[in-house]
C-alpha cells in the first residue's frame, strides 16, 4: 500500500477502536469484559472507560510476563515510540531470536486489549497504564530503570547543568533546554558514551554496577567521595534531593546493551514430567481413588444423619467439630475441611435454618445416593470445578485477624476455578501417564499471571494451584499425579488441545487484522455450563467401568461381625448399615452386631424373622448360633414396655418389671411414679423417657394415643430442599455471543449518532454531551423533517435518565410524540418529545 492509500494514523485511543471491524472490538470485550457493565453509548465512552484506573489495572494484571514486560517497556520508551525502539528495549544490542519472535504477538496482545494503540511509527501506551508502570520516586518501575536525563534535571540550576555539559567535554550552550538535549545525546551515543566511560576511574564504574539494574537511586554525603565526584561531574549520577542521587535512565540502558529488563522472558516455562507411569495404571489408582471419594462424602453425610454439628453465630463449622468430623473419616482436618466444602458446593449439605441450626444433608443428597457410581463422581467433579469456595483457606486469618472455619464465609476465592482448569489443562499438555514437576507447574502459572510486584508472600495463585493438585489427586481426577482419562475428558476436548496448540483468531471482516507475525499458545477458557455438563458425562461413561462392581452378598462370622469384601449394593448396604455398626474400614468394610444395633434394626419395623431372612439370603457363610442367638434375646424384650404421653407414661404387663425400675437410682431423673399396677406416669417427655429407660438397659418401644406400636424408622434428618452455593465471580462474567453481538450494535448505533457531520443550530456540545435546543425550535425542526424527509441528530433521555444520541427520520409528530424510523435501532419507534433533549439537522454530505 502506497502512503497516499494508507489511512491517517489514528490520533486517540477512540479513533483506533472506531477503524476496528466487529470480531476486533469482540475480542476486546471479551478479553476485558467490565468495558460493557453498562453497555457505552458509544467508542468515545468505550475509549475514556478503557483508560480508566480500575479497568487498566485489571487488564494489566491478566497480562503474561512478557506482553507485561513489553507494556513496561514501552512505559520508559518515548511517547510516542516506533516500533525498532520499543524492540531495541526488548532485545538489547544482541537482538535476542526469541525476543524479535515473540514481540510482535505481545505487541499484537496489547493493542487487542486497547492498553497500547498507534502504528508501529507511532506506538502509545494508554496513559493510565504509563502512569502506573513508568518510574517514580514512590512506585519504582520493575525495569529497575530511573528518570531520563531532562527529568532529573528539571529542578537544578542552569548553571549546574552548564557546568556538567563542559565537564562531559560537550560545548556549553544558551539555554537549559539545549544543554539537557545535549547531555542526552552524548548517553544515548554508543559510541561516545564507551569513550566517556573509558576515562572513568574502575571504583566509579563499580558504583555504576551496583545501580545500573536498580533501584537507581543511592545516597551521598554532603562531600562525596571522588569516586562519586567524577560521576556527579559527568551526570552520570543527578542528584534528585539532598542526599540522593539517582543514575539516569540513558546511561542504565547504556551500560544495559540497550535493555529495559534483565531477564526478559518471552518464552513460557515449560512444564516438565517428574515421573512417567503407565496409562493404564494411572486411570486405575484415579478410580480407586474416585471409589474412596464416593465412599468418603457418604461416610461424612451419614454420620450427619440425624442432624450434623451446630452452625456457629458467625456461620460456619467450630473447631471442635472439625476435629470430630475428621476423627470419623480418619483423614487429617485440612482433608476433612475440603471434603464438607466439597459436600456442600455440591448442594448435598446445607444448614437446616431451625432455630437451633445445625448442618444436615439435602434431599438432594437422597437423589444422589440412587445415581449410579460413576455419575455420583462426576457431580462432585463438577461441583468442584466450579466451586469458588476453596477448603485450603480453612484455619488461616482474614482481613480481620479472624480464623477462617470450614463452611463459614470468607473462603470465596473467585480465582480458583480458572486456576483449577488451568493446572488440569498443563497436565494434559503432557504425554498420558506423565506426572509434573510441581515447581514448573508453579512456574508456569506465575509466568502467565505474573505477580505484581513480586509478591512471593501473596502468591494466591501458587497456593490455589498446589491445593488443586492435591485435590484433584483425592478426587480420582489424577492417579499417581498424572491426569487420568476421565480427567482429560473432564476438560473437554476443545481445551485440552488448546492447552498444546492455542488457538488461531482469524480476521472475519474489514478492520479486524492487526499486524500479527507470531502466535503464542494461549491459556483454554473453562468450558460453559452446558459444555461441561456433556464433558462431565463423556468422562464418568469412562470411569464407570474402572470402578468395582458391587457386591450383593458379605460373610458372617462367628465373632458377631461382617466382611463385606467390597463395596455393597445400595440395599444390602443401607440394611446392614441400620443392622450393624462399622468397625473398620479399607479394601473390606467389617461390620459388627451388638444389642444396640440390633434393637436400632427392630425400631425401624424389621421383626425378628426378617432380620434372620435377610441374613440367610446375603451371606456367603451360614449364620453363626451366637448372632441367631443375639437377635432372638434383643426381639423377645423388644416392645415389652410401652411409653406414650401423660406428659409420658410406661405400661407393662409385668408389673414386677415396673417394681424394678421403680427402685432403680438411675430413674430418680425421670419423675415416674405408680398409676396402676402395670402403669407408670413420667414427668419427662416421651423422648426423654425411652432413652433413659434405654440407658438403664431396658427396650422399650413407643406407642401412638391409640396404643398402637410406633414403628420408628431410620429415616434421616432433612433440610428443606436447598440450591447449592453460587460461585462468586471473577468480575463480570465474559459475554455470550447474543449479548456481544446486541453491544456491538449498540456501540456502533451510538457511535454514528455522535460522529455523524451535523449543521450548525443546535447548541454546540463536547464529545459524548446531547445537543440542547429550546422546545419550540425542537418542534418546528420535527414538523419540517417530516415534510422533508430529511435525518436528524437529536439527544434522548429514556425513562430510566439514561442519555443517548440517535440519528432519527421523522415520519409523524402529533400528540407530543413523534415516530421516527431511527437509524441507530434500524427500527420504527416513538419518542416523547419531552424527553427529546435537543435537535439538528444533518450535513448534507452525511452518510
Amino acid at each position: 500500500m502506497s502512503t497516499e492509500d494508507r489511512p491517517p494514523a489514528p490520533r486517540s485511543l477512540a479513533e483506533a477502536l472506531r477503524a476496528r471491524g466487529d470480531a476486533a472490538l469482540g475480542a476486546l470485550l471479551r478479553g476485558r469484559p467490565d468495558l460493557i457493565t453498562p453497555v457505552p453509548t458509544d467508542l468515545t465512552q468505550l475509549a475514556t472507560r478503557a483508560g480508566t484506573r480500575a479497568s487498566v489495572v485489571r487488564a494489566l494484571e491478566r497480562l503474561d510476563r512478557f506482553a507485561l514486560q513489553t507494556a513496561e517497556a514501552l512505559a520508559v520508551a518515548k511517547d510516542p515510540a516506533t516500533y525498532d525502539e520499543l524492540l531495541g528495549l526488548m532485545a538489547g544490542d544482541d537482538a535476542d531470536p526469541a525476543v524479535v519472535a515473540a514481540l510482535p504477538h505481545a505487541l499484537d496482545l496489547l493493542r487487542e486489549q486497547a492498553l497500547a494503540w498507534g502504528d508501529d511509527d507511532r506506538l502509545r501506551l494508554v496513559r493510565t497504564a504509563r502512569e502506573l508502570l513508568a518510574p517514580s520516586p514512590q512506585h519504582p518501575s520493575p525495569t529497575g530503570l530511573g528518570p531520563t536525563v531532562q527529568e532529573a534535571t528539571a529542578g537544578m540550576s542552569p548553571g549546574r547543568i552548564q557546568e556538567i555539559v563542559t565537564t562531559a567535554g560537550l560545548a556549553s550552550t544558551h539555554d537549559s533546554v539545549s544543554a539537557v538535549g545535549a547531555l542526552t545525546g552524548l548517553f544515548t551515543d554508543r559510541a561516545r558514551m564507551a569513550a566517556l566511560l573509558a576515562e572513568a576511574p574502575a571504583d566509579s564504574l563499580d558504583v555504576l554496577e551496583r545501580l545500573v539494574w536498580g533501584p537507581p537511586y543511592g545516597q551521598v554525603t554532603a562531600d562525596p567521595a571522588p569516586r562519586l565526584r567524577w560521576l556527579l561531574d559527568r551526570g552520570l549520577l543527578l542528584p534528585t534531593a539532598p542526599g540522593t542521587v539517582v543514575l539516569p535512565r540513558e546511561v542504565a540502558l547504556h551500560l544495559r546493551r540497550g535493555l529495559a529488563h534483565r531477564a526478559p522472558e518471552p518464552v513460557p516455562p515449560v512444564v516438565e514430567a517428574a515421573a512417567v507411569h503407565r496409562p493404564q495404571v494411572v486411570d486405575s489408582t484415579a478410580a480407586g481413588q474416585a471409589y474412596t471419594a464416593l465412599a468418603t462424602v457418604e461416610e461424612l453425610l451419614k454420620d450427619w444423619d440425624e442432624g450434623g454439628p451446630a452452625v456457629l453465630r458467625a456461620g460456619g463449622l467450630s473447631v471442635r467439630d472439625l476435629k470430630r468430623t475428621a476423627v470419623a473419616l480418619d483423614v487429617p482436618e485440612p482433608t476433612a475441611a475440603f471434603w464438607v466444602e466439597l459436600a456442600y458446593a455440591a448442594g448435598l449439605l446445607a444448614s437446616d435454618g431451625e432455630a437451633d441450626e445445625r448442618y444436615a444433608a439435602t434431599p438432594a443428597y437422597d437423589e444422589w445416593l440412587e445415581q449410579p457410581a460413576a455419575e455420583r463422581w462426576s457431580v462432585l467433579v463438577t461441583a468442584w470445578l466450579a466451586a469458588t469456595r476453596t477448603a485450603g483457606l480453612v484455619g488461616g486469618r482474614d482481613a480481620k485477624d479472624r480464623t477462617l472455619s470450614a463452611l463459614g464465609p470468607g473462603l470465596d476465592r473467585s480465582a480458583a476455578p480458572e486456576v483449577r482448569h488451568r493446572v488440569l489443562a498443563l497436565l494434559a499438555g503432557l504425554p498420558e501417564g506423565a506426572a509434573p514437576a510441581i515447581g514448573s507447574v508453579l512456574a508456569r502459572l506465575r509466568w502467565e499471571r505474573p505477580l505484581r510486584g513480586d509478591r512471593r508472600e501473596d502468591d494466591l495463585r501458587g497456593r490455589l494451584a498446589e491445593w488443586a493438585l492435591s485435590e484433584a489427586e483425592l478426587l480420582g481426577v489424577t492417579g499417581r499425579g498424572a491426569l487420568s482419562a476421565q480427567g482429560r475428558a473432564l476438560l473437554g476436548a476443545p481445551a485440552a488441545a488448546a492447552a498444546v496448540r492455542g488457538p488461531e483468531a482469524e480476521p472475519s471482516g474489514p478492520g479486524d487484522k492487526l499486524p500479527v507475525h507470531h502466535h503464542r499458545p494461549a491459556p483454554p477458557a473453562p468450558l460453559s455450563p452446558a459444555e461441561q455438563a456433556v464433558a462431565s458425562a463423556a468422562a464418568a461413561r469412562l470411569l464407570a467401568p474402572l470402578l468395582p462392581e458391587p457386591l450383593d452378598h458379605v460373610l458372617l462370622q462367628a465373632d458377631l461381625t461382617a466382611v463385606a469384601p467390597g463395596p455393597l449394593q445400595r440395599p444390602l448396604a443401607d440394611m446392614l448399615g441400620v443392622l450393624a455398626d462399622v468397625e473398620s474400614k479399607g479394601g473390606a468394610t467389617v461390620y459388627r452386631f451388638t444389642p444396640g444395633s440390633v434393637r436400632r434394626a427392630l425400631d425401624a419395623g424389621q421383626a425378628a424373622s426378617d432380620l434372620h431372612a435377610f441374613l440367610a439370603a446375603h451371606s456367603r457363610t451360614p449364620v453363626p448360633q451366637p448372632l441367631a442367638y443375639l437377635i432372638d434375646d434383643v426381639a423377645r424384650r423388644h416392645g415389652h414396655l410401652r411409653v406414650g404421653a401423660a406428659s409420658a407414661y410406661v405400661r407393662c404387663d409385668d408389673d414386677a418389671v415396673l417394681s424394678e425400675i421403680l427402685a432403680d437410682k438411675r430413674a430418680a431423673g425421670l419423675g415416674l411414679r405408680r398409676l396402676a399396677p402395670t402403669v407408670l406416669a413420667a414427668r419427662s417427655d416421651p423422648a426423654g423417657l425411652l432413652e433413659g429407660l434405654r440407658a438403664m438397659g431396658f427396650a422399650p418401644a413407643a406407642e401412638s394415643a391409640e396404643g398402637d406400636v410406633l414403628i420408628t424408622r431410620a429415616l434421616a434428618h432433612r433440610t428443606p430442599p436447598r440450591a447449592a452455593p453460587e460461585p462468586v465471580p471473577d468480575g463480570p462474567p465474559v459475554p455470550d455471543d447474543t449479548l456481544l453481538s446486541a453491544a456491538l450494535r449498540a456501540i456502533r448505533a451510538g457511535d454514528l449518532a455522535s460522529t455523524t457531520p451535523r449543521k450548525s443550530g443546535a447548541t454546540p456540545a463536547a464529545d459524548g454531551e446531547l445537543p440542547r435546543t429550546g422546545a419550540a425550535e425542537t418542534l418546528a425542526t420535527m414538523q419540517a423533517a417530516v415534510l422533508t424527509g430529511e435525518a436528524l441528530w437529536i439527544g434522548y433521555v429514556n425513562a430510566e435518565g439514561a442519555a443517548s444520541q440517535r440519528v432519527i427520520a421523522p415520519i409523524r409528530v402529533e400528540g407530543g410524540f413523534v415516530t421516527a424510523y431511527d437509524h441507530t435501532a434500524d427500527e420504527v419507534r416513538t419518542y416523547p418529545l419531552h424527553r427529546i433533549t435537543g435537535v439538528a439537522e444533518l450535513a448534507d454530505d452525511a452518510g
